[in-house]
């Protein structure tokens, strides 16, 4: 047995518990329309865009507003109070509001298709509140009665049969209809798009000469009912080279009218702010015409909210910006600051959907799906499958935007949302941690694995430091071809997390397609290529396959001379909108027979790789590939093809899954920080050994009787507290509980910081609640001082302190305090050195338990309270 695996666990080394994470402060609230104030302070950073016209658009899309609101979700302002949205949007600095419309988003029994079922008699409901809280709208027509974006752009039901003349002569009446229907109810529709992201279609109609006559058809009604609205055209994919310059060149030349070239932009997925502004501009100045950004947003979390995968998940989205509430904000305002960059042609910016939160937990989603259905609130309904079979009949469901949002579950704003108003005047917040470096190491089987000894860690100021880290010892458990997760800890107390990679041997030639010379691979069918594509798992290539009717194809490569033995056959595929009884299949065939497994094609970069066990003969012939058949519409990617030498049967990990799952459980208030340090060690050592690609049976059991091991030393607080310096009078720290409660009597105060960790001089309030005294004392120790006095109201107190200006950097307590000295609460709080300096000894060891405690307040502390007689003097 290696040497390893006999190793207990060790702690993360000292050093990073040698600086902590600011919290934000609060935010501030300035007005929606503040010029030239300054930067206000907040709770993130946000750089002021440098001249934004007054009537710059910040706006946003909110069509699903009415089908959430009827499925109970309630929204509020910042301070928590029930609000109606446009209220909170125009509090927030939006001014305008785009809104989608649908023809007929019904069966014929009425269910709605979901994504809002926005008709014309809903979307002139939304511009009509929107008209009320002062906001202006867009009308979005998709000419189709449900989702139109360049896959799909089908033509209403009672269009489908028409010819493109009759299909423009209908364009132009529904328009005119539904532009007079919201011009009689008082809506401000300041611009008019005639038709949504039309790359490749518009109501059913393809090629430029109709295409045209529909957009002139659309057109000539906005001129006709709203003469002094904007008419926008809409397109999406920017990132592709001449695209754009493309596009306006047939709307010249079939002499389209329009005002505005609308874009979607999404950091993920089209490309570099650069060329989005050098796009735009071209069209802007070539053609004279004002450019947009109709569509954007980011994630601030990849948690999901409602049950339902969302588009953007940890497999799928891109390192542009931190997933945070700051990572979305600084998006937001970089995609302001490209448009801006055009110069007066430039219109602004819509953000997609930040109002589309869930409408109940994921723990409740059977009552979800009930919802979504009946209200539509989901970004598709069950009865759309009639229209829409092969994407909404298959996946019908929930948001899948909730983390992209710009609320959270509860409908309270995030402070991102106020990036709309920030844009104008600067917003700055305390210097906060917003990224780490990806780390991401690449190495042959049997090479050594050295992880760098520094990260970049980027701050919300935009700063990057290059900060010290120590890792897991599990990355010593590294053993053979696998992908294997190591976390670490930076210097200033931020975790992160290696990816190292370990790459095995591998016979097949050319796996992963990048090399122009494909012939060693056998391509057969129809639909597939092998090409250049943003959507190769790695590198710039991939096998790529699309068709707009049902389609088969093969691709094979056979390899000979490989040693007899068991391997793995492993590829990496991507895709969506397949039908029932479609599937792509990864497919080994040698003397001993034929193996496969199927590739999930469950959406965009949500990659999965299938394992195929195969034997190899003594004729040393392997014949590999992929098999294929597929309905019309369906898409995906391949990538990477390797087969791998393998020790054996496969390891059985399921009791290491097991325990994985238990401590993932575990409630980490009830534990001491030493016992959870041993926890975190064996939970990153399975992590490494279930990362393995055949993980051999003696690491798996090695692992999982470490993890067992580790969860039963949980250790609940108790025993002796020890103290600061002898020469000091130290006020001894409470004795925590096993609940992770107060001690004491049931009924103990409790004790809420603003922020766990500070500076000195920096500013915390204080809420004490269960108080039965009138008055009390609030103060902070090591060596106790008073701080502040304040009075109990419905047993109650709320006090704001400054951190005193010479207390050292370390861990120090809270207390609530009678004013006779009685001890009634407290609570820890980290204080990080004003200019360097080392950790203080304040009331509790310094060591490896004491940095995981650090570690653990920075994610949320556990609130300690305690009674009993202070020491008299």
């Amino acid at each position: 047995m290696p040497a390893h695996l006999r190793r207990t666990p060790v702690r993360l080394a000292a050093v990073a518990a040698l600086g902590a994470t600011l919290l934000a402060a609060p935010p501030a609230t300035p007005s929606a329309r503040a010029v030239d104030d300054g930067p206000v302070e907040a709770g993130i950073v946000v750089p002021k865009v440098d001249g934004l016209a007054d009537d710059f658009i910040t706006g946003v899309d909110v069509s699903s507003v009415l089908a959430e609101e009827a499925s109970g979700v309630v929204f509020r302002d910042s301070a928590g109070a029930p609000a109606d949205l446009f209220d909170v949007l125009a509090d927030s600095g939006v001014n305008y509001v785009r809104v989608r419309v649908w023809n007929d988003p019904f069966d014929a029994a009425g269910h709605g298709y979901g994504g809002g079922s926005v008709d014309v008699d809903r979307a002139v409901e939304i511009g009509r509140r929107a008209t009320d809280a002062g906001l202006r709208v867009l009308v979005d027509f998709h000419y189709s009665d449900f989702w139109a974006d360049p896959a799909k752009q089908k033509a209403p039901k009672a269009w489908a049969a028409l010819a493109v003349a009759d299909k423009a002569t209908a364009v132009q009446d529904f328009t005119a209809a539904a532009l007079q229907q919201m011009e009689d109810a008082g809506v401000d529709v300041g611009m008019v798009q005639i038709g949504n992201e039309t790359n490749n279609a518009v109501a059913g109609v393809t090629g430029w000469p109709g295409m045209a006559e529909i957009f002139s058809a659309g057109s000539a009604a906005v001129r006709d009912v709203l003469p002094d609205a904007l008419v926008a055209v809409h397109f999406t994919n920017p990132e592709t080279t001449g695209r754009y310059a493309g596009y306006a060149a047939n709307l010249a030349t079939y002499g389209v009218d329009y005002d505005v070239f609308a874009s979607s932009y999404y950091p993920y997925w089209h490309g570099t702010l650069s060329n989005l502004t050098n796009v735009l501009t071209t069209v802007a100045t070539t053609y004279g015409k004002k450019v947009l950004v109709a569509e954007t947003s980011w994630a601030y979390t990849l948690d999901d909210g409602d049950g339902h995968p969302d588009v953007i998940t940890s497999s799928n989205v891109t390192n542009q910006y931190p997933v945070s509430v700051q990572g979305q904000a600084t998006a937001v305002r970089d995609v302001i600051a490209a448009v801006a960059a055009v110069g007066d042609a430039g219109l602004g910016v819509f953000y997609w959907e930040p109002a589309w939160i869930p409408v109940g937990p994921a723990s409740q989603l059977a009552a979800n799906k009930l919802l979504w259905d009946e209200f539509g609130s989901g970004w598709a309904s069950s009865y759309a499958g009639e229209y829409d079979p092969d994407d909404a009949g298959e996946w019908y469901g929930g948001s899948a935007w909730d983390n992209q949002a710009m609320f959270a579950a509860d409908g309270t704003p995030l402070e991102s949302l106020k990036v709309f108003s920030y844009v104008r005047t600067g917003a700055t917040a305390p210097r906060a941690v917003v990224s780490v470096e990806d780390v991401q190491v690449t190495v042959a089987d049997g090479a050594p694995v050295t992880l760098p000894a520094t990260v970049a860690v980027t701050y919300n100021d935009a700063t990057v430091e290059q900060e010290a880290v120590t890792w897991s010892d599990a990355v010593s458990w590294i053993d053979g071809p696998g992908t294997y997760p190591v976390p670490g800890t930076t210097a200033s107390g931020t975790s992160v997390t290696a990816t190292v990679v370990v790459t095995a041997e591998n016979p097949v030639r050319n796996p992963g397609f990048e090399d122009a010379d494909v012939s060693m691979w056998t391509l057969t069918g129809t639909g597939a290529s092998i090409t250049g594509t943003g959507d190769a798992a790695t590198g710039a290539r991939a096998l790529s396959f699309w068709a707009g009717t049902a389609y088969t194809f093969g691709l094979t490569q056979q390899l000979t001379g490989v040693p007899a033995g068991s391997y793995t056959l492993v590829a990496t595929a991507q895709g969506g909108g397949a039908g029932s009884g479609d599937q792509v299949l990864l497919t080994a065939t040698t003397a001993q027979g034929t193996t496969s497994a199927p590739f999930a094609l469950t959406g965009w970069r949500l990659w999965n790789s299938p394992q195929v066990p195969v034997e190899v003969g003594a004729d040393g012939v392997v014949t590999l590939g992929v098999d294929a058949t597929l309905s019309g519409g369906a898409w995906g990617t391949v990538d990477d093809v390797r087969l791998i030498r393998t020790a054996g049967a496969a390891a059985d990990t399921s009791a290491l899954e097991d325990l994985v799952a238990q401590a993932a459980a575990v409630d980490r208030d009830l534990w001491t920080a030493g016992s959870l340090a041993d926890l975190d060690e064996a939970v990153a050592v399975a992590g490494v050994v279930l990362g393995a690609l055949a993980p051999a049976q003696d690491q798996v059991d090695a692992a999982a009787t470490l993890l067992a091991d580790a969860l039963d030393a949980l250790t609940a607080p108790g025993g002796p507290t020890p103290t600061a310096t002898p020469t000091d009078t130290v006020t001894p720290s409470p004795t925590p509980t096993a609940s992770g409660g107060s001690t004491g009597s049931t009924g103990s105060p409790t004790v809420e910081l603003s922020r766990t960790s500070a500076r000195p001089g920096e500013k915390v309030t204080i809420t004490v609640h269960g108080l039965t005294v009138p008055e009390v004392e609030v103060g902070v120790a090591s060596t106790y001082r008073a701080l502040a006095r304040v009075a109990v109201v419905d047993g109650t107190a709320t006090v704001t302190v400054t951190v005193p200006s010479d207390l050292p950097a370390g861990t120090h307590h809270v207390q609530v305090r009678t004013l006779d000295g009685t001890l009634l609460a407290q609570v820890e709080i980290v204080v990080a050195a004003a200019t360097g300096g080392s950790l203080a000894s304040t009331g509790a060891e310094v060591g490896a338990a004491a940095v995981l405690a650090v570690l653990l307040l920075a994610g949320g502390a556990v609130l300690l309270a305690v009674r009993r007689r202070a020491r008299s003097a």
